[in-house]
């Protein structure tokens, strides 16, 4: 390198220096308004009432963002960056505690990060029940649990939650799933007897099974992490998992993306105790019963076409209450609090033997 690239490489340097010092004063003048913003809301509300985690605003703020950004950084790198620096903001006025579907190393806590930011205080539990119990018992602030994959659908063991859960949905956000068999570091590859994985993950990964391991037993487990540490204790075992459980229990990567659909994507949601304001930009979740008797889902629907609401899904669950009786899920476009959505849930409530809504938050992200 000569003299004058020396020189260049200086100077630059110096402009980053001086750009990074100017941004340490920006990121805490916004952390010190977020405090002020904080005391006002104490003032008002009481400290117990008051509500730190504002998912509508947050989306806001991000939408906002997004539309001003011109790069060279991309939507996702600002995405990264402001999301960290609103939880750092918001950790000053509170900290919050978000339970999961653990163990840790699975996507369930990959979402709990990417959405609080890794200054958040995480717990993991061993199931979703223990993530809505731990919610509504108020040991925890927010849960985050998986709710429908793209190719497996719905997760049951939410959906049967919701039916009876007062939790609310504040927020939902998708994440790609991409499957790795993981083995431990010193085991030869033709010495696999049996694969642990998740009953989804399992799924999603069939036909490469199939091909790659056939006759080899399979082994359900409570999730993806627990599978990785069963392997990482028993000779002869290999996981799918993603490659975040890896390094936890010492495996390796054998082979990455063996999903059969590389359009593999989890849809997650943030339950908690309150209700969520309008963000401009939002879906609602509804759970609806109806009478047995003809034509009783066609009177259900029949509102969303007439008010041009537009359906993102439709999901049928047993009722758990009678046999051969069914709940659907709903999820539309719009929030609860708008006139066009409260005029189309009180037709729908006429109709249907039972309503309930299970919450109005932000779209997930593009």
């Amino acid at each position: 390198m000569d003299k004058s690239e020396e020189e260049k490489l200086s100077t630059f340097r110096d402009q980053i220096d001086e750009i990074d010092s100017q941004l340490l004063g920006l990121f805490n003048n916004r952390a010190e308004i977020a405090q002020m913003v904080a005391e006002i809301k104490k003032a008002h509300d009481g400290d117990e009432l008051t509500v730190f985690y504002r998912p509508d605003r947050e989306a806001q703020i991000l939408d906002r963002i997004r539309a001003a950004n011109r790069g060279p950084l991309s939507s996702t790198q600002i995405d990264h960056l402001f999301k960290e620096l609103i939880a750092c903001c918001r950790s000053l006025e509170q900290q919050i505690t978000i339970a999961y579907l653990g163990p840790a190393g699975t996507y369930t806590e990959a979402a709990a990060l990417k959405q609080f930011g890794h200054l958040a205080l995480t717990r993991a539990l061993m199931s979703i029940d223990e993530v809505f119990r731990e919610v509504e018992a108020g040991s925890s602030n927010y849960g985050i649990v998986p709710v429908e994959n793209t190719t497996d659908g719905m997760v049951k063991h939410t959906a049967d939650c919701l039916m009876f859960s007062d939790l609310k949905i504040c927020a939902e956000l998708e994440m790609p799933i991409h499957q790795a068999f993981l083995v431990p570091r010193d085991q030869e590859e033709e010495n696999v007897e049996i694969i642990y994985s998740h009953e989804q993950s399992l799924a999603q990964c069939r036909t490469w099974l199939r091909t790659n391991y056939p006759g080899v037993q399979q082994q359900a487990v409570s999730s993806n992490a627990a599978a990785a540490k069963l392997v990482s204790e028993r000779v002869g075992a290999a996981a799918i998992a993603g490659e975040i459980a890896a390094k936890p229990y010492n495996l390796v990567v054998k082979y990455r993306n063996i999903e059969d659909s590389l359009d593999n994507k989890t849809r997650f949601l943030v339950l908690g105790r309150e209700d969520v304001g309008p963000s401009g930009r939002d879906k609602t979740s509804i759970l609806v019963s109806t009478r047995n008797e003809p034509g009783a889902l066609f009177r259900v629907l029949e509102p969303f076409h007439r008010h041009n609401i537009s359906l993102s899904r439709i999901e049928a669950r047993p009722s758990k209450m009678s046999s051969w009786t069914y709940v659907f899920f709903i999820d539309f476009d719009g929030h609860h609090e708008s006139e066009a959505i409260r005029n189309v849930l009180t037709e729908v409530e006429d109709v249907a033997s039972e309503l309930k809504t299970l919450g109005s938050y932000p779209k997930a992200d593009d």
